[in-house]
């Protein structure tokens, strides 16, 4: 049995990560069991790859709008897939390269599935590994949702979508989260004719209502055809019936309607470590309820997005070997949906505010308003404040625009630190630039004032 004062089980953010701390802050000897992907999802097979299509499809976007009025050829009606994949795939660290910087950073590796054979054991294959403190960061994978005659079909999902050579004629997106709103865009950009089913009454409906409204405007005017309050009863080869009763028919269907936790395989059960709808349940230092075991990243089910996995693992790893481990705090999370316009929020929606009984208003400045939007005919967006009436601080920013991601991010301090919206009114800006937008909304709250 080989022993080690850290075992970390998965090889994604949180997990690389939380080694990378344990072994930089504390001395700590630590072993990394991966049983898929070196790297984890994000790199391989989620965030970076995604973004990469997404850039290929907001190209294509512009030339096919801007290029006439610039004198230039316009891109064909259809992508040729697999050439963007081939250059996703250039993007792509190797397995190999992988473990061997794993390793080169003092790490050892096992390649495996891992079982808890107690709170202190791990196995993997033939070989059992002990600490005192193991972090189960095994991250998440789609959800499959109980739909009727799904299982007859190769549906497609964000991983097996981007291994795609060939552009189907149609798609059906199931979800309107983040992966299938960008999917969904990316596909009818590139020449698909795209459906995304939503069962809620609005796309991305944690986000502002004003917001997801702006980028669906803007979903629409790329072709997607979006349809809320909705659902697939059944799937029956190419053709969908959804719970509306109306008929969709698709080359290829792919699921993004949530995902599912990866604890089955490591028999958490048998321990006492208390699982929720497949999420394993946390306390504020990522404590699970059993003593020496601690969870981070999307296996917890909290906020499922690669910073807070890394946030999460550094938190535990100072509860594992320090005194004094912060708590974890959400409360001002920047968040960005990377469609284009990108949907980006900090801070509390309307609804939010609503919900808490708070005394406020809100402030709204159109895209199509700003210079830079003329520069790429951008009309769908808009930028919105929402803030407490009587201190007039701000509580929640909403943008829509390009960079809205880059927006808020900087915002997220302003608002930690109690920013009026006057103080946004009265700051310097750049122009031109997408920013300019929340001082013009925080602009029209002051006009507002200043009339009343």
């Amino acid at each position: 049995m080989s022993r080690y004062d850290l075992i970390v089980l998965g090889a994604g953010s949180a997990a690389r990560d939380g080694a990378r701390k344990a072994a930089a802050d504390y001395g700590a000897r630590v072993a990394l069991v991966e049983r898929t992907r070196w790297g984890g999802s994000c790199p391989n097979v989620a965030c970076k790859p995604t973004k990469a299509y997404i850039v290929a499809a907001d190209l294509v976007r512009d030339l096919r709008l801007l290029a006439p009025r610039l004198g230039l050829d316009a891109p064909p009606d259809r992508v040729q897939l697999g050439g963007v994949r081939a250059w996703k795939d250039g993007l792509k660290k190797a397995q190999e390269k992988w473990v061997a910087e794993l390793q080169s950073n003092g790490f050892d590796t096992y390649e495996g599935e891992a079982t808890f054979v107690d709170a202190t054991t791990v196995r993997v294959g033939g070989e059992e590994l002990s600490a005192d403190r193991v972090l189960v960061a095994t991250g998440s994978r789609t959800a499959v949702p109980p739909i009727p005659g799904l299982d007859t079909i190769d549906w497609l999902d964000h991983v097996t979508a981007l291994d795609l050579d060939e552009l189907p004629d149609s798609l059906l997106v199931l979800g309107a989260g983040p992966v299938g709103l960008e999917f969904a865009q990316i596909f009818a950009r590139f020449g698909s004719r795209v459906t995304l089913v939503q069962t809620a009454d609005r796309i991305s409906p944690r986000s502002d209502a004003d917001a997801t409204s702006a980028l669906t405007d803007a979903l629409e005017a790329d072709g997607v055809d979006v349809r809320t309050s909705s659902g697939v009863a059944k799937l029956e080869g190419r053709t969908a019936r959804l719970l509306d009763g109306t008929i969709v028919d698709a080359e290829r269907v792919l699921l993004a309607s949530g995902r599912s936790p990866n604890t089955e395989e490591l028999n958490l059960d048998a321990l006492g470590v208390r699982i929720e709808r497949g999420a394993i349940q946390v306390d504020e230092h990522m404590r699970t309820s059993v003593e020496g075991i601690w969870a981070a990243g999307d296996v917890t089910g909290e906020h499922q997005f690669t910073p807070i996995a890394q946030y999460q693992a550094r938190i535990a790893i100072d509860d594992m070997f320090g005194e004094s481990a912060a708590s974890a705090d959400y409360e001002i999370l920047p968040t960005s949906i990377f469609t284009d316009p990108e949907l980006g929020a900090v801070g509390l929606t309307e609804h939010d505010a609503r919900e808490r009984g708070l005394d406020f208003d809100t402030a709204i400045h159109p895209v199509a308003h700003v210079t830079r939007s003329q520069y790429v005919a951008e009309t769908h967006g808009l930028y919105k404040l929402v803030f407490e009436t009587g201190s007039r601080r701000i509580l929640g920013v909403h943008v829509v625009s390009r960079n809205a991601s880059d927006v808020v991010y900087g915002l997220s301090l302003a608002l930690r630190a109690g920013i009026t919206v006057d103080d946004l009114a009265a700051a310097h800006h750049v122009y031109p630039s997408w920013s300019e937008g929340v001082k013009a909304a925080a602009e029209k709250a002051n006009a507002e004032r200043v009339r009343a």
